[in-house]
């Protein structure tokens, strides 16, 4: 999606209250998600990295019986904001059938993508829209929510 139709999608989305956006993403986050299966496209996994948080490295490395410097080093890297990130994607614990080695413990921003069932969604409108470009789960909510307002 291009610069000029993110505009115009969110120009549109922020025509709704807050209250009444989130109440929308979250009906339309249900439904979709109720009949997609994420294992038949694992985008996210094959072209997004993660943030990683000291409790993030900290859970894994422990799962993985490494040390956490080791874990570090071995996988990720500082990004130019100071985050820690994957030093590749796409994801080295992603295996060939789209499944993740270490779901139990994944990083939270793993397991609260692709976010579109969080409150205050006006405020990480630029996120999401942003993540239309990498699950198709999140274009088809935001177009059905814009949809809804026309």
């Amino acid at each position: 999606m291009d610069r000029k139709q993110k505009n115009k999608w969110k120009k549109r989305l922020v025509k709704l209250a807050p209250r009444e956006l989130d109440r929308q993403m979250h009906t339309a986050h249900e439904e979709v998600f109720e009949r997609l299966d994420c294992l038949t496209c694992a985008n996210c996994c094959k072209t997004t990295g993660p943030l990683f948080t000291d409790k993030d490295i900290e859970r894994i490395s422990k799962h993985l019986r490494i040390p956490a410097l080791e874990f570090m080093t071995r996988y990720l890297r500082e990004d130019e904001d100071g985050d820690m990130v994957l030093q590749e994607v796409p994801c080295h614990f992603l295996d060939e059938n789209n499944y993740c080695r270490i779901y139990s413990v994944r990083p939270k921003a793993c397991r609260e993508y692709p976010h579109t069932d969080r409150v205050k969604q006006h405020q990480i409108l630029d996120l999401t829209l942003k993540n239309v470009s990498v699950c198709p789960g999140v274009e088809e909510i935001v177009t059905s929510v814009i949809q809804g307002i026309d």
